[in-house]
């Protein structure tokens, strides 16, 4: 009889850790040429929701797979994202930190190739038929060891709860 209580209660737990696709979760992604991600290239996103909706806000969040040969410790973007209502675009820097100051890897991954996923603060806008556009601003030509980068976008009624 004990041990079937402590069945009960771990199955309990279980079934509260997993979280359901949320509807409404839109994303796109981009593989990087084995060459590298040159500076100029600008990669575009356009992340409609289900059902979809002409505008909104919602949250962002980017995803990045490398490999263990990248050579920095974060990633810095430059991400443009339509304003909803009119035809400005919204542009902002973010920093996607990849590891710690020892050069162990935030993501998770398998072999030489790691994901790391980051939310970022505050809403963006998306537009149907606008693309959010997305680009490296780090300091080199062509960056190298970046295998592909994602946009997921939680519009403003799908609320994440972590993403890992």
């Amino acid at each position: 009889m004990r041990h079937t209580a402590w069945t009960l209660i771990a199955a309990a737990l279980l079934a509260g850790c997993s979280r359901p696709t949320p509807p409404g979760e839109a994303a796109g992604f981009h593989s990087i040429p084995a060459s590298g991600w040159a500076y100029g290239d600008t990669l575009e996103f356009e992340p409609t929701p289900e059902p979809a909706a002409a505008a909104g806000t919602g949250r962002i969040a980017i995803a990045v797979r490398h490999t263990n040969g990248y050579l920095y410790s974060n990633l810095w973007l430059e991400l443009a994202t339509p304003v909803p209502g009119t035809d400005s675009m919204r542009l902002d820097t973010v920093n996607i930190p990849l590891a710690d100051v020892y050069g162990k890897w935030y993501g998770r991954g398998v072999g030489v190739s790691y994901v790391a996923v980051d939310t970022l603060a505050g809403t963006y806008g998306y537009d149907s038929g606008r693309p959010a556009r997305l680009r490296h601003i780090m300091r080199v030509d062509t960056l190298p060891d970046v295998e592909q980068i994602g946009l997921i976008l939680f519009p403003d009624n799908v609320i994440p709860d972590s993403i890992q």
